[in-house]
């Protein structure tokens, strides 16, 4: 493995470490910190290696001149001026960099004998700076799940192939193994289809999986959680490893337009798809729900999971809607979420450790990788590459002259490539951004268009000493708000992420972070509809100044009325500047003055969907209203791409019953 940064490089990353610490006590020294940032973009490498290294070059030379010379307290004065309080979108796109040293700091560990060895972490100054304790060592009453592994849900390794276990052909080629790719893997195969799952992502069983932080992100994210739109404005979420983002996510599953847990006055989003051309048999697509929620044992989460965080901000809702006169907040939905963690009420469910976002080193979560994958393996014959890239489709003519799938071009881990034949037909399931260039690279027309993401930004709230309890240990998300034109959802993160989410510079960060367990924390989420496009093979996303923003605005404005009608004392809402809120202030005001545009907050996304919508119209849409590429006889897509609009909710469970409504009520290949 080479050395991702150079003397110089390195060098302004401990000067710029120093500078972001200066005046706050360091627990572990600025070369450990640039130590872990090396070790995690050895591991991460690629075109995301290639950015920081500009992005660092770029950065010393705004914060010049001789930064790494100056004394710290100058360094942090031209930090102050030049990033933290700069209007130049170029420049607050280099202050994000702070959130890399943060979370290359308190994400901290200890190397022991085994890889992520939390006895060896028992003493990690890190964590006992800021209070927090590791899973191993958290002491449960006889109520409290049992922080233990949950055996027998694995894939079975031989299961899995490589280049010298790599058929010639299969009946069908999936591309993807998360939520689209594993349900339509699994359906295909059961009706009798020898079936190969292509993986760009790593094989990485929870067993492997631990609490390691940097490690996991580094291994199961795909730009080791770093990937931007092209304006750097959003940070986009997704796993990139076998089982996908159903590896690394909340779990969290909430239908469209469910009743009861559905603000009564939400878009009827299978209405708005039909309007536009993308009809959808609503009660199919409800029985393709029911039938996930069967497999994966979905039921609402238990309250003792999400104790603290959870009822922060379900009960601060009620009491901050209790003062409003808003006929639309009265009628809103405040609800525990339902999950994949579990079942419930069993002693397989979700033992709460709060660390989903990192992957479940428990076997607790039935994501795709302990669900549909193994069986469509051990029942049905499917099998699993890892590590591979799907370069392209080769297409040959049909008889009735529409372009048919003869194979996938393959790129296999050491770089060679292999043409595998589809006799039956492919299954494209790589994702919003993944399918789109696997399509556009396959020479279908119109692939990327009208992406939308559901826009997520938190608001962390300062609670008075001994009232809460320590949020870090529960489910990292248990409780929302659907508030009609944007959701409140609680999470609170493990100390990494924490650190990286958490506003504030200097003594600031230190300061909140060493607050840790008296902090909650919830984030907005909002629909930002069709306004990207997956363009040169990225993911080009701008909000809409006239109705975006001001929707952003006000989400984050209730969120912080939320918190402090909760008992919040202080407010930290994630705007680059790093500003505290206080009861007194006006909320409102301080937003519209606060937010001018995306680059004063931060804003990420781990749910994009469209750019290759259903449509009856080829015109309109790239898939018809069965998944199947139009002008095409036998390739379908079957992943959060084919979705028309954007659904305002978590994606995943809609994104399996897409993919199970596309391949179980007849024979997509039939």
């Amino acid at each position: 493995m080479s050395a991702p940064f150079n003397f110089g490089q390195l060098k302004f990353l401990k000067a710029l470490t120093e500078a972001l610490f200066h005046g706050a006590p360091m627990v572990i020294s600025a070369d450990q910190v640039v130590a872990n940032i090396t070790e995690l973009f050895a591991k991460v490498g690629g075109t995301k290696l290639d950015e920081i290294r500009l992005s660092l070059t770029a950065t010393e030379l705004v914060l010049g001149p001789l930064f790494a010379a100056v004394d710290v307290e100058t360094r942090a004065h031209r930090i102050r001026n030049r990033l933290q309080n700069s209007q130049i979108d170029l420049f607050q796109d280099m202050a994000r960099l702070r959130g890399i040293v943060y979370a290359c700091y308190y994400g901290h560990w200890q190397p022991g004998v085994e890889a992520g060895d939390q006895q060896a972490n028992a003493a990690n100054p890190v964590h006992q700076q800021i209070g927090f304790t590791l899973p191993k060592f958290r002491v449960r009453g006889p109520a409290d799940m049992a922080i233990t592994r949950v055996e027998g849900r694995e894939i079975d390794p031989a299961h899995i192939l490589d280049a010298d276990t790599l058929g010639d052909e299969y009946d069908v080629v999936v591309v993807g193994s998360g939520a689209g790719g594993a349900v339509a893997a699994h359906n295909v195969a059961a009706r009798g289809y020898r079936v190969l799952i292509v993986e760009a992502g790593p094989f990485y069983p929870s067993p492997r999986i631990t609490h390691h932080e940097l490690d996991m992100v580094a291994q199961l994210y795909k730009h080791g959680a770093l990937q931007t739109s092209t304006n750097r404005d959003f940070i986009v979420f997704q796993g990139r490893c076998v089982g996908g983002s159903s590896t690394i996510n909340n779990g969290i599953c909430l239908r469209v337009n469910e009743a009861g847990r559905t603000h009564p006055d939400a878009v009827d989003v299978l209405a708005r798809w039909a309007s536009i051309g993308a009809p959808i048999d609503a009660d199919a697509f409800h029985s393709s729900y029911d039938a996930i929620r069967d497999r994966l044992h979905i039921g609402t989460i238990e309250a003792r999971a999400g104790r603290h965080n959870g009822p922060h901000l379900i009960n601060g809702w009620h009491a901050y809607a209790a003062g409003s006169s808003d006929p639309k907040e009265q009628r809103a939905v405040a609800d525990w979420f339902a999950k994949n963690f579990g079942p419930p009420h069993t002693p397989a469910a979700c033992a709460y450790c709060g660390y989903c976002n990192s992957g479940c080193a428990y076997g607790r979560r039935l994501g795709m990788a302990q669900t549909y994958l193994p069986d469509a393996c051990r029942d049905h014959g499917a099998r699993i590459l890892p590590g591979t890239k799907a370069d392209r489709i080769v297409w040959q003519t049909s008889i009735d002259g529409r372009r048919e799938a003869e194979g996938v071009k393959l790129i296999l881990p050491d770089g060679s490539r292999r043409t595998v034949r589809a006799r039956v037909g492919v299954v494209v399931a790589a994702g919003t951004i993944a399918s789109s260039k696997l399509l556009d690279r396959s020479d279908i027309d119109g692939t990327g268009h009208n992406v939308s993401l559901n826009i997520a930004s938190p608001v962390v709230a300062l609670m008075p000493e001994g009232v809460g309890g320590n949020a870090w240990d529960e489910d990292q998300m248990s409780s929302y708000v659907d508030c009609g034109d944007f959701l409140l959802e609680s999470h609170f993160q493990s100390p990494m992420a924490m650190a990286s989410l958490m506003p504030g510079w200097f003594t600031d960060h230190s300061e909140r972070m060493r607050n840790y367990g008296r902090v909650h924390s919830a984030g907005i989420l909002f629909p930002a509809d069709r306004r990207g496009r997956v363009k040169d093979g990225k993911l080009k996303f701008e909000l809409d100044r006239d109705t975006d923003l001001p929707l952003l605005r006000r989400a984050m404005a209730t969120l912080t009325k939320v918190h402090f009608a909760a008992g919040a004392i202080e407010c930290y809402p994630a705007l680059t500047k790093g500003q505290r809120l206080t009861p007194d202030m006006d909320i409102d005001s301080f937003f519209e003055t606060a937010i001018r545009e995306s680059d004063d907050v931060t804003l990420s996304s781990s749910h994009p969907h469209g750019g290759n919508a259903i449509n009856v119209d080829p015109d309109a849409g790239v898939v018809d209203p069965d998944c199947r590429v139009h002008g095409t006889t036998n390739v379908i897509v079957t992943d959060a791409s084919v979705f028309p609009t954007c659904i305002r909710v978590n994606a995943q469970w809609t994104t399996m019953a897409m993919a199970h409504y596309a391949t179980a009520r007849h024979d997509p290949f039939g």
